[in-house]
């Protein structure tokens, strides 16, 4: 699913952008009708890609209203002067090739300074080149994919491929590792079938899981690649069955993790399947049936419910009156959205209140000192452009949803 190189059309678009020589609707003495409180100002737009439409939707569109959340709450505070955000979101249906489109439609906006997103960590790699060539910062509520920050040979020699890149959400490096940690040390699993989605994260995931459980002792007793668009594991599931594993690790989403635990179980493995932060909604439970019920799920951060930092975010995420739940990213999307309004507001305070005519390049130059304590903690980011806060929960499914029953860090 990799898509590294450039569409014709996108080359152009992001070349294209690089000539503007201002940011942000303004009216000739730098304001604009649409400003705070009907006054003269500026509009900028924080764009949103993720799966808004598809199997993935249910997460897509919690990231879009956590982050429509924020801009409300910055223009309700005036926390820019002069400055009204607004949010245009598009819709990548979890696939590489829109998304990259989609980046060439937000570089070719002037009025976009930021882009919050993606889901999917492929996706995310077919941005990247479109923004950082645009100097368009993109931060991603989670993406977990090393190499997005660290470069393809993170394992040996980390190297940042592009300084417009940022996230919330912490790696697979390290998640897969706590996961593999919570499994053998704690659930007491030594022998385990690993199965993945061939994707950039299930695969990713899947292989940092691999690499700590044997490391641990444990022992892998079969491995298998799954082909997304189908949901029939029917060969798969038997043998798992014929392995004598103890427990199933899932690298890939709940669109078909959820048939794989349900089939894997009614071909007679009553075992947990493990997944990472892909998995971990309640559509998982949903399609996985009655049997799920003690599968396994880690997640980015400490469960936003059990926050002193986030009671504010889910009380407003209540009252905005969303249809849809901020799912498993809500907090981390509200969060990539506010450091890109810190770092305009850092750039438009450093200008005399106004965005200077290379804002692009300033926001994303800004963004790597933002800090501030965020709905998910402190949200600061390291040289790589990566979280600083390092934070895991494991979830167990009880009693029909997920409950957390482990929060911490990976011990290395």
């Amino acid at each position: 699913m990799r898509q590294r190189s450039l569409i014709a059309i996108t080359a152009a678009l992001a070349a294209g952008a690089l000539t503007l020589t201002a940011c942000g609707s303004r009216d000739d003495d730098g304001g604009s009708d649409s400003g705070n409180g009907g006054s003269k100002g500026t509009t900028v737009v924080i764009g949103v890609d993720a799966p808004l439409t598809g199997d993935l939707s249910a997460l897509g569109l919690g990231i879009k209203n956590s982050a429509d959340l924020a801009a409300k709450t910055a223009n309700k505070q005036e926390f820019v002067k002069g400055i009204t955000f607004e949010v245009q979101a598009l819709d990548d249906q979890g696939q590489p090739s829109a998304g990259q489109q989609n980046a060439a439609k937000f570089v070719a906006n002037k009025d976009v300074l930021g882009v919050v997103g993606p889901l999917n960590s492929s996706v995310g790699e077919s941005m990247q080149k479109v923004f950082d060539s645009a100097k368009l910062v993109e931060v991603s509520p989670a993406n977990t994919g090393p190499s997005l920050t660290q470069g393809p040979d993170w394992r040996t020699k980390k190297v940042r491929p592009y300084t417009s890149y940022f996230r919330t959400a912490t790696t697979d490096a390290i998640q897969g590792p706590f996961a593999a940690q919570y499994v053998f040390n704690k659930a007491k699993k030594t022998k385990v079938f690993v199965i993945d989605d061939k994707k950039t994260y299930g695969a990713g995931l899947a292989g940092t899981f691999t690499d700590e459980f044997k490391k641990l002792g444990g022992k892998v007793v079969g491995t298998e690649h799954i082909n997304p668009d189908t949901k029939d594991f029917s060969s798969v599931a038997t043998k798992v069955k014929n392995s004598g594993a103890d427990v199933v690790y899932y690298g890939g989403e709940y669109p078909q993790a959820g048939p794989l635990s349900k089939q894997i179980k009614d071909a007679g493995a009553k075992i947990p399947l493990v997944g990472g932060d892909g998995i971990k909604d309640d559509t998982f439970i949903k399609l996985a049936g009655a049997q799920s019920t003690g599968d396994l799920s880690t997640s980015v951060g400490a469960p936003v419910e059990e926050l002193d930092s986030a009671k504010k975010f889910v009380e407003d995420y209540k009252a905005a009156g969303y249809k849809e739940d901020y799912a498993a990213y809500g907090g981390y999307s509200y969060d990539s959205a506010w450091a890109v309004i810190e770092a305009v507001k850092k750039v438009v305070e450093d200008n005399g209140g106004k965005l200077p005519s290379d804002a692009r390049a300033k926001v994303t130059e800004a963004m790597q000192n933002v800090s501030f304590d965020g709905v998910t903690g402190k949200v600061s980011f390291d040289e790589f452009g990566d979280a600083t806060n390092k934070q895991l929960t494991v979830y167990a499914v009880k009693n029909g949803v997920f409950e957390a029953v482990d929060s911490g860090t990976y011990t290395g």
